[in-house]
Formats: structure tokens, sequence, C-alpha cells
């Protein structure tokens, strides 16, 4: 691995302000960046070895995950859905009369970040803005995705050629709370009519807010170390934030039981991660007189897989065998609220379109546009990283 001594004249921190939040500055495109999925069952094995890469987890393990791609054919939904995300991006760009490429790279399949990163440089380009699919704050959700950056910045050698910023953790946005206003309100009246079909009216309804379970460890190393936050986890908190933020906007919901639940555990079974377990929360609701759910996957940008497979396989057959109403709330997707917001985000940090007003509808946000020393720190140990107080690369 390449040495994590600060290059000289090198200041991540340069023309960034107290509060985290950097000067505008002009950008000669915008990079989408994501996980990335497979495409068809050859795929599958190759792209679980390209996300367990370094754990030593042999290709029967893999398989058992493998079954939830193989359902559907070995293919991830993932990657349709991000060319149809950098299609809407790129009308709405287009529509602000906002003349700024849009890329793609995934950290785990084709089109991979080191390519683009490359392809970006023979185009001419020497500033990227980029904006991820993941939300939060932890370490697989931000830090990772700077680290693959600024790994691969390194590895092409470009480290020093092409500068690479990135736009704040946007949870708490407009563009991706609203949409969840409104899919909770659709999917609370769709709930309320199946349970007056089946002659319980007054059936008493509980909201389950979903999101990806992540080690408790990380969990509690996720945010700058000099801020405390609910449950001692900034992933934690701004969950429940959101969840507060969503059920406050939606008076039909107003009275009723939420609480936050957690999916797509993997890993060591001696390993803590958060919990509770959403089929075990689903579980426990009938003993509670609950007659009905609706299951909101608050963690996720869009319907992959962990989506349809836990969300809309398994635990929807956890309500339909303890006999509750259920409906499970769209993703934001391509709603034309998110892909505006995202548009309003990259706005933030431009000379020309600049939006000077950075919205937030929690009290933890806004977040910052480059991270805090230590922020959802890497428990594995340090690596080259963009976009951070304590980064190495990125900045030319």
């Amino acid at each position: 691995m390449t040495s994590l001594s600060t290059p000289a004249g090198f200041d991540p921190l340069e023309g960034v302000s107290e509060d985290g939040v950097m000067a505008p500055a002009e950008y000669d495109a915008i990079l989408l960046a994501s996980f990335g999925g497979p495409e068809g069952q050859e795929d599958v094995i190759p792209f679980l070895r390209n996300v367990t890469r370094g754990r030593g987890i042999p290709d029967e393990r893999l398989e058992e995950v493998a079954t939830h791609y193989r359902a559907n054919g070995g293919i991830s939904p993932i990657n349709e859905q991000n060319r149809a995300l950098k299609a809407a991006l790129e009308a709405e760009l287009d529509r602000r009369g906002i003349k700024l490429p849009v890329l793609w790279g995934n950290r785990n399949w084709a089109p991979y970040i080191k390519d683009v990163l490359q392809e970006a440089h023979d185009a001419g380009y020497r500033r990227l803005l980029m904006v991820t699919t993941s939300v939060y704050s932890c370490y697989s959700s931000c830090r990772q995705y700077r680290e693959d950056l600024g790994i691969n910045l390194v590895e092409t050698g470009l480290d020093k050629k092409l500068q690479v910023d990135k736009v704040r953790q946007y949870f708490d946005h407009p563009g991706f709370v609203e949409p969840f206003v409104e899919g909770v309100r659709d999917s609370l009246a769709k709930v309320r009519e199946q349970l007056a079909a089946a002659g319980k009216d007054n059936g008493k309804i509980e909201i389950l807010f979903s999101t990806h379970s992540i080690p408790t460890a990380d969990a509690e190393a996720s945010g700058p170390r000099d801020v405390e936050f609910e449950e001692g986890s900034a992933y934690v908190a701004q969950h429940l934030a959101n969840s507060r933020a969503i059920m406050d906007r939606i008076p039909e919901a107003a009275g009723l039981d939420w609480q936050l639940v957690y999916q797509s555990r993997s890993g060591s079974p001696h390993t803590p991660w958060l919990e509770p377990d959403i089929n075990e929360a689903i579980a426990e609701l009938p003993a509670k007189g609950v007659d009905g759910v609706v299951i909101v996957p608050l963690g996720f940008v869009s319907d992959h897989m962990e989506v349809i497979w836990d969300l809309d396989t398994e635990a929807m057959d956890t309500c339909s065998e303890l006999g509750l109403a259920a409906h499970r709330a769209p993703t934001p997707g391509i709603h034309e609220k998110f892909v505006a917001g995202i548009v309003d985000l990259i706005c933030e940090r431009t000379v020309e379109n600049n939006i000077a007003d950075r919205p937030a509808l929690t009290n933890l946000g806004p977040w910052y546009d480059v991270c805090r020393p230590g922020c959802c720190a890497n428990l594995r140990g340090e690596k080259p990283t963009i976009a951070g107080a304590d980064s190495t690369v990125g900045r030319k």
C-alpha cells in the first residue's frame, strides 16, 4: 500500500471553512459513484469476490449469498437504476442550462471507478465532483468511497493530475427525505385499504424504517469523533432523525408507533451488528396487537437487490405468514425531487449556478463538505483518501 505521508504543498483543508463548507469551485464533470452489481449469472461470484476481497471468504460461502442474485437471473437491478439516475441527472442539468457531463463508476463492478478516472483524465477533465449513492455516515457509506477514490488515483498515477471532491452526505436533504414522505403516506393508505377489506377498519398499524445493518464497532466509529450522537453513533442518529422528520410530515401517521430496524446482515455471527433484524421485529408485532405494517427502505436510494430480496421477498413473506397487512414504500429512485435535490447539491459546490442555501430537515445537518479528522474511521487500517481533513490525495 502507498505511504500515507502528506505530500509537500498538499493541504486538504484549503478553501474549507471552520464548519466544513468548501468554497465554490469550477468543475469539469460530475462522477456518480455507486456500489455496482452483476449483470448475468457468470458475473455473480466474481462480483461477490470483489465485494469481499481481502476477507478470505471461500466461494462456497459466497454461493450462499449468490442465491439472491441467481433467483433474479444473476442480475442486480442497481446498474440499470444507476443508468436511469445518470440519464435523469443529465436531463435536469440540461434543463437548468448547467453544462457538466455526468460520468458513472462503480466500486465493485464495471464500469469500475479506476477506469472512469483514467477516461476522465484522457478526456481532458482535471477536477471532478463526486456524488455517491450512499447517503448516511459510516465506513461503508462514506469513507470507503473516499478510500476507493484515493487508492485508484494513486494506482493510476493520477493523484497529482486529477482532483476529486465530494458533495456532502445528504441523508436529511429535502430531495432525499420528501420522496419518502410521499411514499410512506401512500403506503399507509394502502395498508388501511387492506385492513378495511379484511374487516379491520380500526386495525393497528406500525411503521418500520429499515436500513442496512453494520457492525456495532463501525456504527460507533461513524461520524466525527468530537461530536456526541444519539445512541453513540452518527449512523444510527441520522436514521432516527430522518424517521422523525418523515413522521412529523405525515398527519395521517399521527399517533402510530414506529421503530428503526435493520436488514442484510452478513459476516461472522460472533461479530455484534446493529439490531433488531427486521424479520425479528415483524415477528413481535402480533403480540403487540399490530394488524398492519408499512416497511420503509430508509437506508437506500433505489430498489437494488437488498431491497427486492430482503424486504420484498423475505420481510413480506414474514408478514404474510403472520397474517399482517403490509406494504413496502418506494425508494427515491429517479423521483423528480430526488434528482433535483442532487443537482442542488452539485450547485452548492459550483461557482456558476451556485446555491448558497444548504437545506437540511434534521438538526444533524447540513453535513460537512469535507469530512472531519477521523470521521467514520477505518478500524482495519488507514488508506489513501480524498475529501477529508485527514486526506492524503485528491487535491492538485
